[in-house]
């Protein structure tokens, strides 16, 4: 009988080994672009257009790396990459079936995450121990950035940063203002909230116990548009009756947004000269064109709420803060305000030599607050350097040395490419990786279980004396994240690929 085809003409279909195969290239490649950026020692990537301007970004951020190309998790994705190349191909090479794979994979997820699991250290109820943990953390992350230089600056200054949020992790409290000139040493962390402004003409450039309105309206139709209104009059006069229509308008919006009880307006949108100056003669602070990120952060610290109408005063949350006058930073004027309604509040002011440098080192710092952020909210730790991959490659294979058939060999290859993550490391810094994973295995056998790489010196070393510590729910979160990614590309069999869209030509009436 002649072949039946049930798809469409211009449709394809991908089975079995070859299905499988289009699914493994994939991760592969994911997993080979990111590794070599892996440890303190990694390298850098150049992303070209990766800017809002098609500008060039210098990095060695995986993060940013698999946002470029759609994907996230740098060290899963090296983990699945591991899986799914040296392990799953030679397993299925081996005629191994994908469901006693994954059933492996699965026993063998089960057995590291509890190892990783009783190797975590938990230091939440000692307030010095735990700081300490967090320095630890912050250290680690920021050791392969462009920030390892001064890491224990810019670590100090994390902590302290997501101390202030008192365990909420909410990290848009945390605001990090990007200023060139000076050295990266010259970052601070300033209480409060910084907006990169300017105070309207001829308004009070200090204001105590302020009550603000945060509002997104129209403040720049003083002016009549010529050019994009159409307007037929029969003389000059009648010109200037509209805008003085426009102008008492106006009038009338302003003394509305009086009535609130405010000495400080800030608005998203323009505010034209007309009404800059009612504010100026009833001696209230106008800020103009704070952009949307701004007066969201802006809304969420001082306690109010953005309005866009305002006819009924009592129904509108004003923000509070005790102070808000003008800084300087460098060469340039901010507003700050201080005594914000969240406490929690506060601002990272970063300075560099060049854009490049302050956009990486913004990366780094964004990478650390998010690490520590978790931390606070999961106290448990564990030491990196390869030191948790071993311990939990080590169960892997005592599980598999005591489990009989085919799972056996998939738990064996899981727990090879574990070891895969500190050899990685390793001979991203130039180490003979062959001959530390090895010792760093004979170390764990003899149970010492706290050692892995020093890429400082280039040999074995302990975490616990070295400070070489990561947060426990990152490290679990990677194995999760891997395994899941690992056994759903596994299962896929069949690929079909629907027939393209047949272009219609234009067909134009004449």
């Amino acid at each position: 009988m002649a072949p039946v085809n049930i798809f469409k003409h211009g449709a394809d279909e991908e089975k079995a080994e070859t299905a499988r195969l289009s699914s493994f290239i994939g991760a592969i490649a994911i997993g080979d672009l990111v590794k070599s950026t892996l440890g303190p020692k990694g390298m850098d990537k150049i992303l070209l257009g990766g800017g809002r301007d098609g500008s060039v970004t210098v990095t060695n951020d995986g993060a940013t790396i698999l946002k470029a190309v759609g994907v996230d998790n740098p060290a899963a994705k090296v983990l699945v990459g591991q899986l799914l190349s040296a392990e799953a191909e030679i397993l299925i090479a081996k005629k191994i079936h994908p469901q006693i794979i994954i059933s492996g994979w699965r026993k063998a997820t089960q057995a590291a995450r509890e190892a990783l699991k009783e190797a975590a250290l938990d230091h939440g109820n000692d307030q010095e121990k735990f700081q300490e943990d967090l320095l630890n953390i912050s250290r680690t992350t920021l050791s392969s950035k462009l920030l390892t230089h001064h890491k224990d600056h810019f670590a100090k200054l994390a902590v302290e940063a997501v101390l202030r949020l008192k365990g909420s992790g909410n990290l848009e409290a945390i605001h990090v203002i990007k200023k060139l000139g000076g050295s990266l040493t010259d970052s601070y962390l300033d209480e409060g909230f910084l907006l990169d402004k300017k105070i309207g003409v001829n308004q009070p450039k200090r204001i105590e116990n302020a009550n603000i309105l945060i509002a997104n309206t129209g403040m720049d139709t003083d002016k009549i548009k010529i050019f994009g209104s159409r307007v037929r009059v029969d003389s000059t006069a009648k010109v200037a009756e509209i805008e003085l229509a426009e102008k008492e308008k106006m009038k009338e919006k302003v003394e509305r947004i009086l009535k609130h009880g405010i000495n400080c307006f800030i608005n998203r949108q323009l505010i034209y000269n007309y009404p800059e100056q009612l504010f100026a003669a009833a001696g209230v602070m106008a800020i103009e064109h704070a952009d949307f990120a701004g007066v969201e952060r802006l809304a969420l610290v001082t306690g109010g709420e953005i309005a866009s109408t305002f006819d009924h005063p009592e129904l509108v949350k004003l923000g509070h803060c005790k102070l808000i006058e003008e800084v300087m930073i460098g060469e340039d004027t901010l507003i700050h305000f201080s005594g914000v309604e969240m406490g929690e509040a506060c601002t990272v002011v970063l300075r560099g030599a060049t854009q490049q440098i302050l956009d990486e080192a913004e990366r780094s710092l964004h990478d650390a607050l998010c690490v520590l952020a978790q931390t606070v909210k999961e106290t448990r730790t564990v030491f990196g350097g390869g030191c948790s991959e071993m311990l939990m490659a080590k169960a892997v294979t005592d599980l598999a040395s005591r489990t009989p058939g085919k799972e056996s060999v998939a738990m064996e290859s899981f727990a090879k490419a574990l070891r895969m993550l500190p050899t990685i490391i390793a001979d991203n810094a130039g180490y003979d990786s062959a001959d530390l994973i090895s010792q760093l295995r004979a170390a764990h056998m003899e149970n010492k279980t706290t050692f892995g790489l020093d890429m400082n010196q280039g040999t074995i070393g302990d975490m616990e004396e070295l400070g070489i510590t990561e947060s426990f729910q990152v490290k679990r979160q990677m194995l999760l994240s891997a395994a899941e990614a690992a056994e759903m590309i596994l299962r896929v069999d069949d690929i079909i690929k629907a027939a393209p869209r047949k272009r219609v030509p234009d067909h134009h009436p004449c």
